[in-house]
């Protein structure tokens, strides 16, 4: 796009600016409208499977029901705490809504429809999205209340228990695809090893655990059911919530939706062959690789949607043993077993 820009008889600097501006809100706005669609996806799963319609009443099929609440949190006024600390209050939403965007700007959709191609998109998705969490702990501290303060705590030890074995998964498919690089990895998962008909690393079986491990991690990443102890509304009012209301809640929530349909984007991108086809059929790259994205988004959105309305809630030592006593020492095997695989086959003795 740039490049048209400066046919057109624009300067560089401007026409990488203008290009560069227009490919954030090709991607911002869809997403923002996504997450409004997601979150009517989510209530209808829940609904049937218990055995409830859900939203069905504004709008076609209720299809309208997540922009009338919408309207309704923007139009209430916004309640700010006597004793809270008003700048980092109103602070905290927009940090946790930000980071949930700006990070998809490595995602790539499609064989060379990526935002920024940069050799560190994966170190990037780290960075970008455990800085999530400081919008939790601002609006727990800021909150000058002890429900909301509990659950900041909660959410700093949550955050390190879980990054660390994120990390060490990131480690295991960085090993093997031998790149940062987000289309990269998607590009190294072109016939697995052994089975050169199957797109992903999830169907190799040296590093489909860590595609388990991860999917798991990512439920708790995103403060998701059985992990949601960060809200844990029978203990905590609603958690770092507990005091907000009007928008400023509402960006807590599309923040929220943004983070899972991002971990659904990277269980995809980083295991099950992101923008390609599951099998390695000519006739199947007739389709658009976006689409396959999104199906396998999709798939994963449902995913987290299922577990949400079927697992019951963890107790707080069961969500710490699980991260620093099976995901931990698993995901560090698995580094020290895949690393010494490839010693052996790519390297040699």
């Amino acid at each position: 796009m740039t490049a048209w820009f400066e046919s057109l008889g624009m300067m560089h600097g401007w026409a990488w600016f203008l290009s560069t501006i227009i490919g954030i809100l090709v991607i911002a706005l869809p997403l923002m409208l996504a997450v409004a669609m997601v979150i009517y996806a989510d209530r209808k799963i829940w609904a049937a499977m218990a055995l409830r319609r859900g939203p069905n009443v504004v709008g076609p099929f209720g299809l309208l029901q997540s922009f009338a609440d919408g309207l309704k949190v923007f139009l209430q006024e916004t309640i700010i705490p006597t004793s809270a600390n008003k700048g980092l209050f109103l602070l905290a939403p927009v940090i946790t809504f930000t980071v949930a965007l700006i990070v998809w700007a490595v995602v790539p959709f499609q064989a060379g429809v990526v935002l920024a191609n940069i050799n560190v998109g994966l170190l990037y998705v780290l960075a970008a999205s455990s800085l999530g969490v400081y919008g939790i702990i601002l609006a727990g501290w800021s909150s000058n209340s002890k429900y909301p303060f509990y659950s900041a705590i909660r959410a700093a030890a949550q955050m390190v228990s879980y990054e660390v074995a994120i990390g060490f998964v990131v480690i295991s498919v960085v090993l093997w695809a031998g790149s940062f690089n987000l289309s990269a990895i998607v590009e190294a998962q072109r016939g697995v090893y052994g089975i050169k008909i199957l797109n992903g690393f999830g169907f190799n079986i040296l590093l489909f655990p860590m595609a388990v491990v991860f999917f798991i991690s990512s439920l708790a990443e995103t403060q998701r059911a059985p992990f949601d102890l960060t809200e844990a509304e029978s203990e905590l009012v609603a958690g770092y919530q507990t005091e907000y209301s009007s928008m400023s809640f509402a960006l807590f929530w599309l923040g929220e939706y943004a983070n899972v349909i991002l971990m659904c984007a990277l269980n995809s991108i980083l295991f099950w062959g992101g923008y390609l086809p599951p099998l390695d059929i000519p006739i199947l790259y007739a389709v658009p690789g976006i689409i396959w994205l999104f199906l396998k988004m999709g798939f994963f959105f449902f995913a987290f949607s299922w577990v949400k309305a079927t697992v019951p809630r963890y107790r707080y030592d069961q969500l710490m043993r699980l991260g620093w006593k099976i995901f931990l020492p698993l995901s560090l095997f698995f580094v020290f077993l895949i690393s010494g695989f490839l010693m052996l086959t790519r390297v040699g003795l």
